[in-house]
């Protein structure tokens, strides 16, 4: 029984349990304040009582000390009896009344016998047999002379029986009142949470496998005060930040795909033209010596390409995953000279590309790793000969601005269309579509060159336009000693 009923109370709702408590802690108040109450009522009149026996008495005592017996007024239904203590022991006297005692005096008898020794009036509540509850009071009329008194407590007992009657129905009527405007009350009041739950059940319907999901509810309204303003504000805080998760979950999953299908794209390519140039190879096995080394050249070639285009992927699949594993092999280098080598290999490679380095500062010693800073400087020096036609003119810059060195590779070529240039860093994406691959390359140049530059806690930027194209590098002079440690040295 009490299991069910333990089950039964958690199936309901929070606003019921709510209401039922606050009615527990209702009816314990109440009960609380009727005895209360009704304990004070009862020694209220029962002083009231007392108050008017000892008044009857002070009356009733004269005429007993002027003829011996009561006489006189006397109240309805009361008891009275007088008691010679003068040898010791009470001796009942005859009454002028028979109907002054009730049936059985031995609490009469008893009283005026603790009277004897007794220098205060007694009281004391006795149930008189065949008349009811009685109050007895007695007290000393003169010297061996012992008057007691008793007064019916049939009033006072049905008065208390009447507040007790009214206070139960009065309460039984509040609490249910309470139980019930309660209930409509905190339903009210938790109409805020739910509606959170609503909405949290409308999230967890919605499809999050989508690659472009995003929670399309939120928990709104004002009601509910502050806690459940302050619920609220977490509650959607919390589903923007699953939205910012979700639409960066996406991101990287669309660019994965991408990045896969490029790359098996672009490794299909080699690899087709490496299986083609070794069938011909084999079949012209029997051919003059110069027609197989052309094709071992070709062999060659694309097997050298398709290692470069793996080393590149290798190198940033090495970059993205830093934090486990640092590319990078940090020492002190000069950024300077590594400009000015790599100006003399753009030189000796690309001579038709005239190439200005700008005035700067002498040296500059930075914490670096010098293989893949000169890596990055390659590839936007090539970058900027590959994308223009013969005689455009190159030039390089290194300078130091707001605590960080800066190296600027400009062109004076026609410039990156506005829709491409927010894309250029990407991988595998190149701006002239119909460029053939063994000129335009395979669109990791600038990605790598990126993410090698964010590897140093730099950042490259571009500005392009008709004429002109300057690829900026920045890299923070001061170095963080903890990613020093991490590449290693």
């Amino acid at each position: 029984m009490i299991r069910h009923l333990k089950s039964s109370y958690r199936r309901m709702r929070l606003g019921t349990r709510l209401a039922l408590g606050l009615g527990v802690l209702a009816l314990v108040v109440f009960a609380v304040v009727g005895t209360a109450l009704t304990t004070y009522m009862r020694d209220y009149l029962s002083n009231q009582l007392d108050d008017q026996l000892k008044l009857a008495q002070l009356a009733q005592s004269k005429s007993i000390a002027d003829h011996g017996t009561l006489q006189g007024k006397k109240y309805y239904r009361w008891y009275y009896a007088v008691y010679d203590v003068r040898g010791g022991d009470a001796e009942l006297r005859r009454p002028e009344d028979p109907g002054d005692l009730p049936k059985d005096v031995d609490d009469f008898t008893a009283l005026a016998r603790a009277q004897i020794t007794s220098p205060d009036e007694l009281l004391h509540t006795d149930h008189l047999k065949g008349a009811g509850t009685y109050r007895l009071r007695a007290c000393e009329v003169e010297p061996g002379v012992v008057l007691v008194s008793a007064a019916p407590m049939d009033d006072i007992e049905e008065t208390v029986r009447r507040l007790i009657t009214i206070q139960a129905v009065t309460f039984v009527l509040a609490l249910a009142a309470l139980v019930f405007f309660g209930r409509r009350m905190l339903r009210r009041g938790l109409q805020p949470l739910s509606d959170m739950a609503y909405t949290a059940n409308g999230i967890a319907s919605h499809d999050l496998t989508e690659s472009a999901s995003r929670l399309p509810l939120r928990a709104d309204g004002r009601d509910g005060g502050q806690e459940v303003e302050e619920l609220r504000t977490a509650f959607n805080t919390m589903l923007e930040h699953i939205d910012d998760s979700l639409a960066v979950r996406a991101e990287a999953e669309q660019r994965l795909r991408r990045f896969v299908a490029d790359a098996s794209h672009e490794l299909r390519t080699p690899l087709m033209s490496v299986r083609g140039y070794a069938d011909l190879f084999q079949y012209a096995a029997a051919n003059a010596p110069e027609e197989r080394d052309k094709h071992l050249a070709r062999l060659r070639a694309e097997a050298a390409r398709m290692g470069v285009l793996l080393d590149d992927l290798l190198l940033l699949a090495r970059l993205d995953a830093a934090e486990v594993e640092a590319p990078l092999r940090a020492s002190e280098a000069d950024l300077v000279e590594l400009v000015e080598q790599a100006a003399d290999a753009f030189r000796v490679s690309h001579p038709d590309h005239p190439l200005t380095v700008a005035p700067g500062p002498g040296f500059l010693k930075l914490c670096l790793d010098p293989q893949r800073i000169r890596q990055v400087l390659d590839n936007l020096l090539t970058n900027a000969a590959v994308h223009t036609p013969a005689g455009t003119k190159v030039s390089v810059a290194v300078s130091v601005a707001h605590g960080t060195a800066r190296v600027q590779v400009a062109d004076a070529g026609p410039g990156i269309p506005p829709g491409d240039r927010e894309r250029v860093f990407d991988r595998f994406y190149r701006v002239d579509k119909a460029r053939s691959r063994d000129r335009g390359g395979s669109g990791l140049g600038l990605a790598v060159a990126r993410s090698l530059i964010r590897a140093h806690s730099g950042e490259i930027e571009l500005s392009s336009g008709p004429g002109a194209t300057e690829f900026t590098v920045t890299i923070p002079l001061a170095v963080d000693r903890a990613r020093e440690a991490a590449a290693g040295r």
